[in-house]
């Protein structure tokens, strides 16, 4: 490896992010009125496409909010009778090239977790232990999608417990209150039709995928222009054929 190595590659990586940052914010206009749009961010631990968006998420420019509200992902999938990409062999594969091909694309630092997929609640479920923010999903992202580190591995679990602020871990994400709230995210989600992650959810409206980023920033700067001309007559698009289902 050249000199300097995987430090000379992230100090690439954040330049490239920050000339990316500058030109988008830039794009999206002014705020208006210094009004703050809340926008809800549906997201999982297991989807490395959730850790793309939160690198994202500058993206969206000034004057909105994004609150990060943990799903599992798995039970949306159980809900929607759909398997999961990494369930289907050459979806996995494939998945996992375009996530790398992606966090190469956008200068995001990437090292997959040691075993994928993994079981992602006691995450999930530190992340509300922790406040529910979205510094500590981005920390909790980082730790398994930066450094490529496992939710089971105790050392690394006592580290990440550290940083996001839960000295006692076990017993926080073992409380029921914290299970329901999971639980109930999950049934929002469902309610609103949530049905992958990561997805945003302005007005009503879902944006699924870290590929849809720019279409929400430009949906919060304009919302009209998605439901007038072609865009309604999408909407309202009659469907042609079903295929029968079992």
């Amino acid at each position: 490896m050249a000199a300097g190595g995987p430090a000379v590659v992230e100090q690439c990586g954040k330049v490239v992010r920050q000339i990316k940052s500058a030109s988008r914010v830039r794009s999206t206009g002014p705020q208006i009125g210094g009004a703050v749009k809340p926008l809800d961010w549906y997201y999982d631990f297991v989807s490395p496409f959730c850790y793309l968006q939160i690198e994202m998420l500058d993206q969206l420019g000034p004057g909105v909010r994004v609150n990060a509200i943990p799903i599992v992902f798995a039970a949306i999938l159980k809900a929607r009778g759909q398997l999961g990409p990494a369930e289907i062999p050459q979806k996995r594969v494939f998945t996992y090239r375009m996530v790398q091909w992606l966090a190469e694309r956008e200068g995001i630092p990437l090292r997959f977790p040691p075993a994928h997929p993994f079981n992602p609640l006691r995450g999930l479920r530190l992340a509300l232990a922790a406040g529910g923010g979205l510094d500590a999903a981005r920390t909790i992202f980082r730790y398994l999608w930066r450094e490529g580190r496992a939710l089971d591995d105790p050392d690394g679990w006592r580290d990440l417990c550290d940083r996001v602020g839960v000295h006692d871990a076990d017993a926080r994400t073992a409380d029921a209150l914290v299970k329901d709230e999971l639980r109930r995210n999950g049934e929002r989600a469902l309610a609103l039709g949530v049905f992958g992650v990561p997805t945003f959810v302005v007005d009503g409206e879902l944006f699924w995928g870290a590929d849809a980023t720019g279409l929400v920033a430009d949906f919060v700067r304009d919302p009209a222009r998605f439901s007038s001309g072609e865009y309604r007559r999408l909407a309202e698009l009659p469907i042609g054929v079903e295929r029968a289902r079992s």
